[in-house]
């Protein structure tokens, strides 16, 4: 992301209380939310609609709650018309048309992922545009999500969410480590967010990097990756080195990427690269890291020297999101194109499957950690869901209206999570992985 690009976010965010959304649509049939910068923010004292369970939704109830029979235009019309009037951002003119060439048909309808509950009392928000990596899931039952200022953990038990970090006054870290900035930060802007186990990593658009560890009190660990204009944090990824050794990796707008341990709280590993990074991922066995950023071609490079040890050529536009199949072979790579590209490491010449997003942007990636599906996120309306065992060939297309903060299978892959970005219908959706057995529905 170019340091324009920051200043288009800026300016993004200065101006979508003057956009529609979906609390407008009785209103005027012409005027609907059309783009990434047409959802407003968050009005929290709203909370006019319940949440909708599984047996609601069977039932012929809508899945975000939206009264379509009261409203002056069919959902089927409003679909259509935001399929029409959606603009994909784009910085390389026409990526979007140009790219539909290469895409491989696949068979929708499939049904991997049961809906099972949208919860309106949870609100995630998105602080830029282009980054949506802001939804976390631990366990089936726990998710960590960015909601303005504050960092929650909501619990489908219960279902409760609480506070687990508040940025909006001073953070400072409560521990002592050689190389942590003491004086903290003050109201950080949180751009990005990881969580895995019981550690998590905040970014900021100053390039702000925040660590708490879920199980104790206080903040851990807090750093300043660079004092640079153009520094905003696009993308964390928390790994474990093969010894055990809890690590992440930082991807900044200053064209760098930084390892740092966690074990001793130390920057390990710094490479530069030609142009921003907005993207990482790290191969199962550590030994490959992707690259994507502000230019069409991606790289896969040694995350211990940052050799580069191949490009990835096909896509047309930038690209904001990467992810590793747990087979170590193939990785995915989204792109502002409206594409997915599937890659294997045994042969980069071309990608293996081509995958089309409908509105625009792929902007989140994720695999279920055992290999059987990948999920793509576009930046509003729909999450696709594809059965990696058939070649990408069926998918499961998730279809609801809003921006998308994020999305996370469980670790165990029986949930599937999605933030949903709006000032009328935000809320969590939340999928429940489908089995043979699920006539014992009946009996929970």
């Amino acid at each position: 992301m170019s340091n324009y690009q920051a200043e288009v976010a800026s300016a993004y965010m200065d101006h979508v209380d003057d956009d529609d959304d979906m609390e407008d649509v009785d209103e005027a049939d012409d005027d609907m939310p059309a783009s990434d910068s047409d959802v407003d923010e968050f009005d929290y004292s709203s909370n006019k609609i319940a949440d909708t369970c599984a047996e609601q939704a069977r039932k012929g109830k809508d899945i975000q709650g939206i009264p379509w029979d009261r409203l002056s235009i069919t959902r089927d019309k409003y679909r259509q018309t935001r399929l029409q009037q959606y603009k994909n951002y784009e910085n390389v003119p026409h990526s979007g048309d140009s790219s539909a060439k290469d895409c491989m048909a696949t068979q929708k309808g499939a049904i991997f992922y049961d809906f099972w509950r949208n919860s309106r009392s949870i609100k995630s928000s998105i602080l830029h545009f282009q980054l949506r990596n802001l939804v976390w899931a631990t366990s089936k039952h726990d998710v960590y999500l960015m909601s303005q200022f504050l960092v929650s953990h909501y619990s489908t038990l219960t279902p409760r969410k609480h506070e687990v970090l508040n940025v909006e006054g001073h953070v400072s870290p409560s521990e002592k480590h050689p190389g942590s900035f003491l004086e903290g930060f003050t109201k950080t802007q949180v751009s990005t967010l990881a969580v895995r186990d019981n550690f998590l990593v905040a970014g900021g658009f100053q390039g702000e990097l925040i660590c708490k560890h879920l199980d104790r009190p206080g903040v851990s660990f807090c750093s300043r990756t660079t004092y640079d204009d153009n520094a905003i944090t696009n993308a964390i990824e928390i790994y474990n080195k093969p010894s055990g050794a809890l690590h992440f990796t930082a991807s900044n707008n200053d064209c760098g990427v930084r390892d740092f341990d966690m074990e001793r709280y130390q920057l390990v590993n710094y490479f530069r690269f030609p142009w921003p990074v907005n993207h990482t991922s790290l191969s199962p066995d550590g030994k490959l890291l992707t690259i994507v950023g502000d230019n069409p071609e991606g790289l896969l490079v040694d995350p211990n020297t940052g050799k580069t040890l191949g490009t990835l050529v096909g896509h047309l536009d930038f690209s904001f999101a990467s992810a590793w199949h747990p087979d170590g072979l193939t990785f995915s790579t989204g792109n502002q194109d409206k594409t997915c590209r599937v890659w294997d490491i045994r042969n980069l010449s071309k990608s293996v499957a081509v995958l089309r997003g409908n509105l625009g942007a792929i902007r989140s990636i994720r695999y279920t950690s055992d290999g059987k599906y990948m999920a793509m996120a576009e930046p509003a309306d729909f999450v696709h869901v594809y059965d990696v065992s058939k070649g990408y060939e069926t998918e499961q297309e998730i279809d609801f209206f809003g921006e998308i903060s994020g999305i996370s299978f469980s670790p165990d892959t029986e949930a599937l999570f999605i933030g949903v970005w709006d000032r009328t219908y935000g809320s969590l959706l939340e999928y429940g992985r489908r089995h043979n057995y699920s006539y014992l529905d009946s009996f929970l």
